[in-house]
């Protein structure tokens, strides 16, 4: 079976019964697949001569001592040391890696963006990328960058893999085809994609111009979080993620890969696509995610809890319970809680939270923060709801309610976000964000039982 890409076309490998078109459920599984029959080696790894003249090959994505590790076996048409050359040093200059200070731009307070504007430029996946904030290092593994990508031009003979960390992709607008080494992703919003750390892989526009949010994870890959008393159900379910079946091209083409390694950009030239994976199996491997699949769950009889509660995948870190990452999705859901305030209620969190919305309206601020748009609460700075929000949810006739129409989410990293020179001075910042707050007004005269 044929997938065509603009411009290339890819061999993928047959659906297999129970699937999907083009993708194999579940996360953190072992899957195995081939685009030709027999390509895959049966009963072992690595035999003496693999089927259709093909390399056997290991692509890593932990310790090999790992408690559990993660690593897909690959068989290719060339072994990957030939999609790797000498190497020329480029630069990306709205990419940006942590530790990344800039003197005259101050991350200590609390700041909201409106949708980076589209430009007349012609933007690929690496050159349209905008970070927006770095935290922790790239060097030492830990912590996390997030940005906004814009994208318009397919990259045609063109590839990218990230040494220093993996990618989880949120668009806004617009859709994208990732051609990766291990199969084809089609991403369009309401969904999400985790590219791991090494994978190669070629982003394409279906539907431009594109959109969206990336956070980049430097740290532990991306899991299911543990549910505790919450049970096995609801949440995110693993058999709504979705890995691609084997897609492979074998073309002699003058191509170009890009490497990020250590914060810096690197190019290598090749004579052919390193796209070559005729067949795999293994547990380390691209995945996506349909956002509208995720079950929420949350108080039925009073009191909001934590946003703790709507955690979609977790990066842990090396203190229990304290992830390096939280991606937390706020999604349409039903609000019944008793004699409750219950948006968001007023906070400072020892963990630093940045927000962006893919549609709709978040309840704890109805105004200025709209789709495209991104937020930022910084560690230990306080924020909740506006005065309009308060109000509302202080008078409010406490009936069953449903937010409906609205799907925010959030990155929440354990380390202080710093702002790019980007965020600070050319993208769209509410100058007047943090006035929101100015109008709340003092309540208390000390009179017994007033509310």
């Amino acid at each position: 079976m044929n997938r065509p890409t603009d411009p290339h076309t890819l061999t993928q490998a047959a659906t297999p019964v129970g699937t999907t078109e083009g993708y194999m459920p579940g996360f953190g599984n072992d899957f195995e697949t081939e685009a030709l029959p027999g390509a895959l080696p049966q009963g072992m790894n690595s035999p003496q001569k693999c089927n259709y003249g093909l390399y056997g090959e290991q692509l890593s994505g932990t310790a090999f001592t790992a408690e559990r590790p993660e690593r897909t076996w690959c068989y290719r048409i060339r072994p990957s040391v030939k999609h790797s050359h000498r190497y020329n040093r480029i630069d990306l200059p709205y990419w940006k890696s942590a530790p990344h200070v800039v003197e005259d731009v101050t991350s200590l307070g609390q700041y909201r963006w409106d949708p980076v504007p589209h430009t007349e430029d012609k933007l690929t996946w690496l050159t349209g990328m905008r970070t927006m904030t770095t935290a922790g290092d790239v060097n030492t593994q830990v912590g996390m960058a997030s940005h906004i990508y814009l994208v318009t031009e397919s990259m045609r003979d063109d590839y990218f893999f990230s040494a220093d960390s993996e990618l989880l992709v949120v668009p806004q607008e617009g859709r994208l085809r990732f051609a990766t080494e291990l199969g084809i992703i089609d991403l369009e919003p309401k969904e999400i994609a985790i590219i791991p750390r090494g994978l190669v892989y070629r982003v394409e526009v279906l539907d431009g111009p594109a959109r969206g949010f990336v956070c980049e994870n430097y740290g532990q890959k991306f899991e299911l979080p543990g549910r505790g008393p919450i049970g096995a159900n609801c949440m995110a379910n693993p058999r709504d993620f979705k890995s691609p079946v084997a897609a492979f091209e074998d073309r002699e083409v003058p191509s170009t890969v890009t490497v990020k390694w250590c914060g810096q950009f690197h190019t290598t030239k090749i004579g052919h696509s390193p796209l070559d994976v005729v067949a795999w199996h293994g547990n380390y491997a691209p995945v996506k995610y349909d956002l509208r699949t995720y079950c929420p769950v949350g108080a039925i009889l009073f009191d909001h809890p934590d946003p703790s509660i709507f955690t979609v995948l977790t990066a842990p870190s090396g203190v229990p319970g304290t992830a390096n990452i939280d991606f937390v999705l706020f999604r349409e859901r039903w609000m019944v809680m008793e004699d409750t305030f219950r948006p968001p209620w007023y906070h400072k969190n020892i963990m630093s939270e940045l927000m962006g919305n893919i549609y709709g309206q978040y309840d704890a601020k109805p105004q200025g923060f709209v789709p495209g748009g991104m937020s930022l609460h910084n560690m230990m700075l306080p924020h909740g709801p506006d005065k309009e929000a308060f109000e509302k949810a202080s008078n409010a006739n406490l009936g069953p309610d449903k937010l409906d129409r609205t799907m925010s989410f959030m990155f929440e990293t354990r380390f202080p976000q710093h702002l790019t020179e980007f965020a600070g001075k050319e993208a769209p910042m509410q100058d007047d964000y943090i006035d929101c707050w100015e109008s709340l007004e003092k309540k208390f005269d000390g009179t017994p039982g007033k509310k």
